[in-house]
């Protein structure tokens, strides 16, 4: 019921920064979670940023802390990662992801965006 589209991945140099974006098509629901992960090659999937449908609760996994910044436009539909001070270690494709908990759940991905940080 809800596609998942995002964008905004590229290559960058150590040091810059990069916004990616992932906007949900079809019929979206209150009580979710828009969350951000990331999958390195030979490495599994990590959560990065989470944050619920009113904004007022974030996650960071330690790494990015002080450096991405995870928001959301309820209107838009659109969630939104700011990634600031990059790092080759942040190297990955970031996946999107709207989930609920609550009747009726979801859990959906977005097809993912390479992001790319040379030194």
């Amino acid at each position: 019921q809800v596609q998942l589209v995002e964008s905004g991945g590229r290559l960058v140099q150590a040091g810059g920064s990069l916004n990616i974006s992932c906007e949900a098509s079809g019929r979206t629901f209150r009580n979710y979670y828009w969350g951000w992960f990331r999958q390195a090659p030979g490495k599994e999937r990590e959560v990065v940023a989470i944050i619920n449908w009113t904004g007022e609760y974030t996650y960071y996994i330690d790494s990015v802390k002080g450096r991405f910044t995870i928001s959301r436009d309820s209107a838009k539909n659109t969630v939104y990662l700011q990634l600031n001070k990059l790092n080759p270690e942040d190297t990955a494709t970031y996946y999107c992801n709207f989930r609920r908990k609550v009747t009726p759940t979801m859990h959906v991905w977005g097809q993912g965006v390479q992001v790319t940080v040379t030194s």
